[in-house]
């Protein structure tokens, strides 16, 4: 594995990067509340014949900070920089991660440069309304009267705590157990300055915004018929079973396999299973 770094628009970014130079790209954005440490076991164990590569967006993680009147903290800007850190890399054609917010920025990426995607791999990314799961009710809540009564569950959420219970606040004892506490312990620290804490609430308040984009994200599936690998982990509050196989109805040929005792975080749980079967479907799309 390499760390490293590289600026984008004045902003220092990191990144993590494994795998031959020359050698078919997946591109991994992260989601949340997490960084590129969360594809750490996922990359060394493609590296042989793919490469992969990892960027901690603005405001997250081992990257620069930039001042909400430079960056908009928001999913348009989250995907432009994601074409941007394709383009400073040189990337031209890759394979897409979905996962958590990186769903919502990959889709707007690929919306945006349908001809650089050769597939998807889609890890608990919701897109489908009719299908979001009860965790979604106290976002609502806060749609629906945006008082400081209703916006203070989203400030505890950004929290260690709050963190820690979205990594194992869901799954059994026995599924929790395997999910390092490193997750919450080492990033809160990084998260806990104002402009990052004020930018996580944010990003949850403009996730009703992103409900537009759903069709959106819908009709670019119809339209371009992306080779797509589903891994889901149903045991989500938020993206339940439901919200897997709703990409059926616009990919009817999208392999799907929901794993059992998973939640959001099965990299951290069900790494073992779900490897062979990224591994057997990068073999047959990208050689």
């Amino acid at each position: 594995m390499h760390y490293l770094t590289t600026e984008i628009d004045g902003v220092e970014i990191f990144y993590r990067e494994h795998g031959p130079a020359d050698a078919p790209v997946l591109l991994l954005p992260h989601g949340y509340p997490c960084s590129s440490f969360q594809y750490r076991n996922l990359m060394p164990a493609l590296g042989d014949r793919w490469r992969t590569l990892a960027a901690d967006f603005p405001g997250f993680g081992y990257s620069g900070t930039p001042d909400p009147s430079r960056f908009g903290y928001d999913f348009d800007a989250y995907a432009d920089f994601l074409a941007k850190f394709a383009d400073r890399l040189g990337l031209t054609r890759y394979a897409l991660w979905l996962h958590d917010y990186g769903s919502q920025i990959g889709l707007r990426h690929a919306i945006a440069h349908p001809q650089r995607i050769t597939a998807l791999i889609v890890q608990n990314g919701d897109i489908y309304e009719d299908a979001l799961g009860p965790k979604y009710e106290t976002i609502k809540r806060y749609w629906a009267g945006r008082s400081p009564e209703h916006r203070k569950p989203l400030e505890q959420a950004v929290s260690e705590h709050g963190f820690r219970d979205e990594f194992i606040g869901e799954v059994d004892a026995d599924v929790a157990a395997r999910i390092t506490p490193d997750l919450w312990k080492l990033h809160w620290p990084l998260m806990d300055t104002p402009v990052r804490r004020e930018a996580m609430v944010g990003l949850m308040d403009k996730l009703e915004a992103n409900l537009d984009w759903f069709p959106r994200y819908q009709a670019y599936l119809r339209e371009h018929k992306p080779k797509t690998l589903i891994v889901w982990g149903p045991k989500d509050g938020y993206m339940p079973a439901a919200a897997a196989r709703a990409y059926r109805r616009d990919l009817p040929e999208a392999e799907l396999h929901l794993l059992e005792g998973a939640g959001h975080w099965l990299l951290e749980t069900h790494f073992d299973e779900a490897l062979p079967r990224v591994r057997d479907f990068l073999q047959r799309v990208l050689g």
